[in-house]
């Protein structure tokens, strides 16, 4: 399905979020029609971009979308029951949700569990769930969203799971760049060159395969390296935990 099809039925007018691979169509068409604006905001973790959809549905009474992958869901657990809730605030929200590790579809492994769970910690803090796949067509999605709207009137929050491959943007391409002259696969060799025995943490996704790709390729051992998978924004605080317990080594958090 195109991603300004789904948006179109959504009908939502402010989206945030935190950006993601298998959502890739949803964030560049937003990035396209938007950048970064009072439609849009990529928030700093998922919790803050609850926060940011229960302020611009307080100051406009519509109702916003939170996009993100599937491993968001604990860092919006407590915004979604303490303040979002219709036995709190009563505020609305849709929210779009990568699925990763689905089961059955083959994935890292951080996104097993997750993925096993996806669906039902949605359903825990009462959000109603739809997923979408490759098949799903137009009048579905339209069905579905048409069964949401008592929902979100009376203060409760929905979920559109999106699989693999489900959405597209076809003929929208950005490029995300700076005008930053070093790249970070040249700034974590520069450090394997001259952290010795130190300990290195790093964080999810590029910097870890970076860094173990850089070992391998210069013949060196891993044994100083926490490469950690998952767990997206908590290496600085990995890397504290050894350091304050070991406080004669170096630690480096990439």
């Amino acid at each position: 399905m195109q991603v300004k099809t789904m948006l179109d039925i959504l009908g939502a007018s402010f989206y945030t979020g935190v950006p993601d691979s298998l959502l890739k169509p949803l964030c560049n068409y937003l990035m396209k029609e938007y950048g970064i604006s009072k439609q849009h905001i990529i928030a700093a973790n998922e919790g803050n971009a609850v926060a940011l959809a229960a302020g611009y549905h307080m100051a406009t009474g519509k109702i916003p979308c939170v996009y993100m992958q599937n491993s968001g869901e604990g860092n919006i657990i407590n915004p979604v029951a303490s303040l979002l809730n219709d036995k709190v605030y009563a505020i609305p929200c849709i929210f779009i949700v990568g699925w990763r590790g689905e089961p059955g579809v083959h994935d890292e492994p951080q996104h097993i569990y997750q993925g096993e769970v996806t669906v039902k910690l949605l359903e825990d803090m009462d959000i109603a769930v739809f997923v979408v796949d490759k098949t799903t067509t137009e009048v579905q999605l339209a069905e579905a969203m048409a069964s949401f709207k008592p929902l979100l009137k009376k203060g409760k929050s929905v979920a559109f799971v999106v699989r693999k491959g489900a959405l597209s943007a076809d003929g929208i391409e950005i490029s995300y760049q700076n005008d930053n002259q070093m790249l970070r696969e040249e700034i974590i060799s520069h450090i394997t060159e001259v952290s010795g025995a130190d300990v290195i943490v790093s964080t999810t996704g590029k910097a870890s395969r970076e860094l173990f790709e850089i070992r391998e390729r210069n013949g060196q051992a891993h044994g100083t390296d926490f490469l950690t998978v998952g767990s997206m924004g908590h290496s600085s605080s990995v890397a504290l935990g050894i350091a304050l317990n070991q406080s004669a080594r170096k630690v480096w958090c990439i």
